[in-house]
């Protein structure tokens, strides 16, 4: 079967949010729905957390309400999101199996209460959730408002690991799948090490609470299980709604941004899903929250592969779980939305419609807030809908890259165990920082697996990748040697997929592409920082570089590598392979940049900071979004001719973009 990428029936943008009627008297849906048509919603998701009403006892089910609703629905043209709410088993769940809920990693067994808490290695609960999801797949399986399968709930969050011994076996099966013997796995895990060799399976145990640092190769095929092992539980659900609703894609709604979830491996996940959907919430409290939003974005668009791909959730203004529930200000959620839309999404929606009454979450805000019709929100909720619908000719269109960058999941758990030499050095935060440095140049980042095709890229950017198999070292020289230019962060190709040095000196994945060795790693003390001769600086690291082949392009001035090359350049082949030896505070990261970006064929954009241009490429032609994060009109030069598609004006030459506003310019081939 051929399988499906975009919601059936739904020929414009997805605009709408989480819908919970339930929560609400029956009398008030008719007044939902005309609000709905009033706002140009075009589909909701339904259902995420209703498995205690839809089967109030064990085999009991009353479809009545759900029933009414979707074909309200479908009476007033809305699209459904259907969920299976496999994410919040009920009371009577629990009480008859309560070994389901997952215990953490000192043995203390989680409580009945929250959301998310599942062993999903319980074959009970397996039997279950796909038991409920066969009877919504019989169904609703042909019912005319379904036009996408909405499995689970944000996979991960909260709980992502249990370490009961139901989950123990499972490793232990797991494990024997990956390494056959267990003489396998002893090597692999370098038991000969404190003396923790197995003599059998079943002294293999999860990595639970231990007096010091455990087997770090333990810990990270524990990660490896752990994301393997909910995919899995999403795979059943999945493969129950492909037989039962053949054409209807199916989903789950991933957390890609680098900040809200680490626990799975989402190159992994987008193999299995028919269409790539994300939820994206800002950390209200931080700085410049338009670059991680661009990030998120630039990182969920590559997991589609390119594909357009659909923003799930975000929220209309405060979210209700952060320390400081921030409320965002006046055209930043339009703003939000659009960036989003810029970068690949076909729609906007949101958590949640109508805002709750009661609830852990009744301070999170909504399409239809507390304040109702009158408030700034819903007359702002009706304009994004009208924008959107101007926008509808840009659907299945493909952003236009400039760059890529690597990342690994993987290699981020390996990082992060304990005893590394520098608990300062984080991965994540130097992804976000090569990142920001990428943004400001107004380069448009693809992300991507080490061992993907990268030969599209002219240059391709790895922030930190710790981890680097022989395939992605081979694959990195190869880029490199075919005339590509390489810009390789600190602290990169030091270990295999099982967490053991690769043989010879550091970076030893890296280190013929680099044309360098490592002879020492020179981590910082907290808060100091080193001096480059090109008036830049470093902090948290530094390396003991010596030169095999590369040239030395800016120095250490002081630190413990004082004197030595800090950044290099090696030409190999017809490419260039960079090395940056340290973390470069920002200056430092945008004059690296600059110098490997002056020989290809990239062009530089010379914009205002913080007014951001992405295009998106379609049958009919080019669309430049423009998007102004800035509290200052700003105007862009635009090399063709084209058609305002939110005012309607003709562009010529140059593009006014308001303080906080949006344009995109259409250009026909």
């Amino acid at each position: 079967m051929k399988r499906r990428h975009w919601p059936t029936g739904l020929d414009v943008l997805a605009y709408g949010g989480d819908y919970t009627p339930e929560q609400w008297p029956k009398p008030l849906w008719q007044e939902d729905v005309r609000l709905m048509r009033e706002a140009g919603v075009t589909m909701v998701s339904v259902g995420i957390f209703a498995w205690a009403l839809l089967e109030p006892e064990p085999g009991q089910y009353d479809f009545g309400w759900l029933d009414h609703l979707l074909d309200l629905l479908h009476d007033n043209g809305v699209r459904v999101d259907l969920a299976t709410p496999t994410v919040v088993p009920p009371a009577w769940f629990y009480e008859r199996h309560p070994e389901a809920l997952p215990v953490n990693r000192e043995g203390v067994r989680y409580a009945f209460g929250g959301r998310g808490a599942i062993c999903y290695s319980s074959p009970d609960y397996g039997r279950a959730a796909v038991s409920l999801t066969e009877q919504l797949g019989r169904r609703y399986g042909e019912h005319p408002a379904v036009a996408l399968w909405h499995v689970h709930n944000e996979y991960g969050a909260p709980v992502n690991a249990c370490y009961c011994d139901t989950s123990a076996a499972a490793f232990r099966v797991w494990l024997a799948d990956r390494y056959i013997t267990v003489k396998e796995l002893n090597e692999a895990w370098g038991t000969t090490f404190w003396g923790q060799a197995y003599n059998s399976w079943k002294q293999v145990q999860p990595p639970r609470l231990t007096p010091t640092v455990g087997n770090p190769t333990q810990r990270l095929d524990w990660a490896r299980f752990t994301s393997d092992t909910l995919l899995a539980s999403f795979k059943r659900e999945r493969d129950v709604l492909h037989a039962l609703s053949p054409g209807i894609p199916v989903t789950t709604n991933f957390h890609a941004a680098l900040s809200q979830c680490d626990s799975l491996d989402y190159w992994a996940w987008a193999k299995e899903v028919d269409l790539v959907t994300n939820d994206h919430y800002l950390t209200a409290d931080g700085d410049r929250k338009h670059v991680n939003l661009a990030m998120s974005a630039d990182i969920t668009r590559s997991l589609a592969g390119g594909r357009p791909w659909l923003l799930l959730e975000h929220s209309t203004s405060a979210v209700s779980w952060q320390p400081r529930n921030i409320a965002k200000r006046p055209g930043e959620m339009a703003r939000n939305s659009l960036a989003h839309v810029a970068r690949g999404s076909d729609g906007a929606m949101f958590f949640q419609w109508r805002g709750s009454r009661f609830g852990a979450e009744k301070f999170h805000s909504a399409m239809l807030p507390q304040a109702g019709t009158e408030s700034r929100i819903w007359r702002e909720v009706v304009r994004l809908g009208q924008d959107l619908d101007a926008l509808t000719r840009i659907r299945g269109s493909r952003v236009v890259p400039d760059v890529a960058m690597l990342w690994d999941w993987q290699s981020w758990w390996a990082q992060r165990l304990e005893w590394r030499p520098s608990v300062d050095l984080d991965a994540r935060e130097r992804a976000e920082a090569w990142y920001a440095a990428a943004y400001d140049q107004h380069l448009t980042v693809d992300f991507a697996h080490p061992e993907a095709d990268l030969s599209r890229y002219p240059l391709v950017i790895v922030p930190a990748l710790y981890s680097m198999t022989e395939a992605a070292g081979v694959n990195l020289r190869r880029y490199a040697e075919a005339g590509g230019t390489l810009v390789v962060s600190c602290f990169s190709g030091i270990v295999d997929e099982r967490d053991t040095f690769h043989l010879g000196p550091h970076p030893g994945a890296l280190r013929d592409v680099l044309g360098l060795t490592v002879e020492e790693f020179t981590p910082l003390p907290a808060g100091h920082r080193v001096r480059l001769d090109n008036d830049t600086t470093g902090n948290v690291w530094s390396e003991v570089v010596t030169l095999r082949g590369a040239e030395r392009i800016w120095s250490y001035v002081d630190g413990p590598a004082a004197g030595l090359p800090a950044v290099t350049r090696h030409a190999t082949g017809s490419g260039n392979a960079w090395y940056v030896s340290t973390c470069l505070a920002a200056d430092g990261l945008d004059a690296a940049l600059r110098a490997a970006i002056a020989p290809t064929t990239i062009a530089q954009r010379e914009l205002p900071r913080d007014v951001e241009v992405v295009e998106r490429a379609g049958s009919e032609g080019r669309y430049l979004f423009a998007i102004n994060h800035t509290d200052d009109n700003a105007t862009i030069h635009v090399s063709e001719s084209g058609t305002e598609l939110l005012t309607g004006d003709d562009i010529v030459g140059s593009l006014h973009v308001p303080a906080g506003g949006v344009r995109v310019v259409f250009r026909s081939w």
